[in-house]
C-alpha cells in the first residue's frame, strides 16, 4: 500500500495545481448528505488522507471555471494509467504476503498451525490460539484454576455361596468394616445397605451387546448373575440371626464386632427368604456435550459421572457429578477466551450406574467396533469424595506418570503449602505404592479398559483404612458426607476438580499423548518374578516359559524403537504426529486378547480382564503344580494341573503379548518374527 501511496502523490506532483472539489461525510443534524469543500492544492496537503466515502471529481467544463486550467489530458491519461495501477498494487500486496508467510512461519502469533507439546516447564510454548496468541502451560493452568475458581462446587452437591449349594444370601454392614471414630458420623445399626450382586458390568440380560431400542437379542443371563435370591438386611437383624447360629466357631478372618454375636458356623434354625422384586424394561439416558478439537477432532478425550443413585446418593454420584458440570463451564470459559483444544473433550453424564454401571457399559458396548480408534482417555469422577486422609488413583499402567506429573501441580486441601504429591511422599516415599491401584469391576473405568482397550483412571479421596459408612444407604446425605470430612467437603472436591481439569489439559492440548507406551514392559516383568517360581515344576514336565520372555522383549524393543523415532522425527510434521499418537493411543487396545470372544469373555485384557486367557489365571493355575494330590508329571484331575489348559493358556497370553509388541513396532513388513 505504501508503494501505490507513493504512486498517488507523485502523480498529484505532475499534474498542475488545481482546486480539487472533496465530497466528505458530514456528522451533526447533516448527517448522511456530502458536502463540497474547495481545497487549495498546496504541495504536501493531505487530500486523500481519510478512507472514508469520497470522490475526485475532474475538472468542470471549459468556461464554467475561468480561472480553472484545462485538465481533459490529465484525465484521459489517469483512465489508462488506472488498470496498471490497479496490478502493480495486488503484485505488490501478493509479494508482500508471500514473503511474510515464510520469513514469519511458526512465529506468527494469529496463527494456528505451529502445534508444540505442553509441558510442566512454565517456559513451554503449547498450541498456539487463535484470538490470544502464545498460550504457556503457565496460561493455561492459571486460566483453567482462575475460571474453576468463579464457580462453587459446594452450591453444586471379581458366586461361592450359590457354588457351595446355599439357598439365598443375606448382606449386612458389618460394623468392623466402618470407622468406630466418636468424632465422625457412622451407620446406623438399623440401616441396610443397597447394591447388586451381578459379577460383571451392563444390563446383565444382554451380556457382550448393547441393549439399545433397535436390538432384537433374546434375554440371556449373564454368567456374573446369581441364580439364588439376594437381600440386603440391617446390622441389627444379621445380630439377631448370628445369635440363633449353632457349631464351631467361624475363623477369625470372619470375626466382626456385632455386640454379642458368636460368630458360629451353624447349623441354625429354619428361615424363610421372600425377596419381592419385580423385573422390568426402563429407558435409562446418558447426556453428552462436547468441545471439538482443532487438529485431532475426531479423537476424544472423556470424562464422565455418574448421575443416579439408590438414596440421596451424596458421596455416590452427587459430588461426581457436580464436579463435571463445574469442568464443562470451566472448560466453556476457556474456550471463550481463546483456548482450543487439540482434541476434543467429551463430557458424559451416565445413567445407571448404581444397577451395575449400565448407562457407561451399554454405550461401549453399542459402540465397541469404533471407540479403541476415538476415545484416547476415560476419567471417571465417580467416588471421588469419600473422605480426605488418603489419595488413591485407580488406573491403567499408562497414565501412571502423567498422574505423577499433574499430583505435583495441585495443592494438597488439608496439609497446607503443600501438593498432593508432597503430602504422598512425605508418608511414603515410593509414591506410586502408596497411590496407584488396580481398577475395580465396579467402576465405570474399568469396563473402558479390560471390555474396550481404552486407559482409564478413577480418582478417589478416602478415609485411612476405612470405608466411607454410608455409600448405598439412605443415609449418603450431603450433611453426613460433610460431618464426615469435618467441614472440608469444598476443598477435597475443588482439589479433585483441580486434578481432573490439569489432566484434561494435558491429554487434549499436548502435541504427543502423554502416555507411557513403555510401561507395560515392566508389567510383564513384575509378573515373570511370580512364573519364575514354578519353572522347575515346568520343566519337570516338558514345558517352557521361554516364549512369554521372548515376547516380553520384543514389547521392549519395540517401544524403545517408538521412543527413538518420535525424539528424530520433524516436530512440526503433522502427519508424523497423528501416525504417532495412533499408535500411542491404541497401546492400550493391544493387550485385549484377540483369541476370545467377546460375547463369552468380554473383559479380554490379559493383565486387568477375567477369563482364562489372563495372566492372573495361569498364574493360578500354575499354583495347582504345587498342591496336585499325585505329584507326578502328566498327573490332571478335574481340580487340578491340566497340561492342556495351560498350553492353551500360555499360547494366548504368549500372542496377545506378541502381538502388542508387533504392533507398536509399526509397518509389518518390517517384523521379523519365527513361526
Amino acid at each position: 500500500m505504501e508503494r501505490l501511496w507513493g504512486l498517488f502523490q507523485r502523480a498529484q506532483q505532475l499534474s498542475p495545481r488545481s482546486s480539487q472539489t472533496v465530497y466528505q461525510r458530514v456528522e451533526g443534524p447533516r448527517k448522511g448528505h456530502l458536502e463540497e469543500e474547495e481545497e487549495d492544492g498546496e504541495e504536501g496537503a493531505e487530500t486523500l488522507a481519510h478512507f472514508c466515502p469520497m470522490e475526485l471529481r475532474g475538472p468542470e467544463p471549459l468556461g464554467s471555471r475561468p480561472r480553472q486550467p484545462n485538465l481533459i489530458p490529465w484525465a484521459a491519461a489517469g483512465r489508462r494509467a488506472a488498470p496498471y495501477l490497479v496490478l502493480t498494487a495486488l503484485l505488490i500486496f501478493t509479494g508482500a504476503f508471500l514473503l511474510g508467510y515464510v520469513a514469519f512461519r511458526g512465529s506468527c502469533q494469529a496463527c494456528g498451525d505451529s502445534v508444540l507439546v505442553v509441558s510442566e516447564d512454565v517456559n513451554y510454548e503449547p498450541d498456539l490460539d487463535f484470538h490470544q496468541g502464545r498460550l504457556y502451560w503457565s496460561d493455561l493452568q492459571a486460566m483453567f484454576l482462575q475460571f474453576l475458581g468463579e464457580g462453587c462446587l459446594e452450591d453444586t452437591i471379581v458366586t461361592n455361596a450359590q457354588d457351595f449349594g446355599a439357598q439365598g444370601v443375606l448382606i449386612y454392614p458389618e460394623p468392623a468394616d466402618f470407622s468406630q471414630d466418636p468424632p465422625k458420623p457412622s451407620l446406623s445399626s438399623q440401616q441396610a445397605v443397597y447394591g447388586h450382586v451381578h459379577l460383571g458390568t451392563g444390563d446383565p440380560y444382554t451380556p457382550g451387546f448393547p441393549s439399545f431400542n433397535q436390538t432384537q437379542f433374546p434375554p440371556v443371563a449373564s454368567s456374573g448373575l446369581p441364580s439364588i435370591p439376594v437381600q440386603p438386611i440391617s446390622a441389627d437383624i444379621a445380630s439377631r440371626l448370628l445369635r440363633k447360629l449353632k457349631g464351631p466357631v467361624a475363623p477369625q478372618e470372619w470375626q466382626g464386632s456385632l455386640l454379642g454375636s458368636p460368630y458360629h458356623l451353624g447349623p441354625g434354625p429354619r428361615l424363610r427368604l421372600v425377596v419381592n422384586n419385580h423385573r422390568t424394561s426402563t429407558p435409562i439416558n446418558n447426556i453428552f456435550g462436547c468441545i471439538e478439537g482443532r487438529t485431532e477432532p475426531d479423537h476424544y478425550v472423556v470424562i464422565g459421572a455418574q448421575r443416579d443413585a439408590w438414596g440421596p446418593g451424596a458421596a455416590k454420584s452427587a459430588v461426581g457429578t457436580a464436579i463435571l458440570l463445574e469442568l464443562v463451564r470451566t472448560f466453556s470459559s476457556m474456550v471463550s477466551n481463546g483456548f482450543r483444544p487439540r482434541r476434543s473433550l467429551l463430557f458424559i453424564s451416565w445413567d445407571g450406574g448404581d444397577f451395575g454401571s449400565v448407562g457407561s457399559t451399554e454405550w461401549l458396548e453399542g459402540y465397541l467396533s469404533v471407540l479403541h480408534l476415538k476415545a484416547v482417555v476415560y476419567v471417571s469422577l465417580d467416588n471421588a469424595v469419600l473422605g480426605d486422609d488418603k489419595f488413591h488413583a485407580k488406573t491403567s499402567p499408562l497414565l501412571t506418570s502423567l498422574i505423577e506429573s499433574v499430583l505435583k501441580q495441585v495443592d494438597s486441601p488439608n496439609h497446607s503449602g503443600q501438593t498432593l504429591y508432597e503430602q504422598v511422599v512425605f508418608t511414603n516415599p515410593s509414591w506410586d505404592a502408596e497411590v496407584i491401584r488396580p481398577l475395580p469391576m465396579d467402576s465405570s473405568a474399568y469396563s473402558f479398559t479390560a471390555f474396550v482397550g481404552v486407559p482409564a483412571v478413577e480418582f478417589s479421596f478416602m478415609e485411612d483404612d476405612q470405608a466411607y459408612p454410608f455409600l448405598h444407604t439412605k443415609e449418603d446425605t450431603y450433611e453426613n458426607l460433610h460431618k464426615v470430612l469435618q467441614g472440608r467437603l469444598p476443598a477435597v472436591a475443588q482439589a479433585v476438580a483441580q486434578l481432573a481439569g490439569q489432566l484434561l489439559i494435558r491429554l487434549s492440548h499436548d502435541r504427543l499423548l502423554p502416555l507411557d507406551f513403555g510401561c507395560y514392559g515392566d508389567v510383564v516383568l513384575r509378573h515373570i518374578g511370580n512364573l519364575n517360581e514354578f519353572s522347575g515344576d515346568l520343566k519337570a514336565r516338558g514345558l517352557t516359559l521361554q516364549w512369554v520372555y521372548s515376547a516380553r522383549g520384543d514389547y521392549i524393543r519395540a517401544a524403545e524403537k517408538l521412543r527413538q523415532e518420535i525424539y528424530s522425527s520433524e516436530e512440526r510434521d503433522e502427519r508424523l504426529t497423528r501416525m504417532y499418537n495412533v499408535r500411542i493411543m491404541r497401546v492400550e487396545f493391544y493387550f485385549l486378547s484377540q483369541y476370545v470372544s467377546p460375547a463369552d469373555s468380554p473383559f479380554r485384557h490379559i493383565f486387568m480382564g477375567r477369563g482364562d486367557h489372563t495372566l492372573g489365571a495361569l498364574l493360578d493355575h500354575l499354583r495347582l503344580l504345587r498342591s496336585n494330590s499325585s505329584g507326578t508329571p502328566g498327573a490332571t484331575s478335574s481340580t487340578g494341573f491340566q497340561e492342556s489348559r495351560f498350553r492353551r493358556q500360555l499360547a494366548l497370553l504368549t500372542w496377545t503379548l506378541q502381538g502388542a509388541a508387533n504392533a507398536l513396532s509399526g509397518d509389518v513388513w518390517n517384523i521379523d518374527n519365527n513361526f
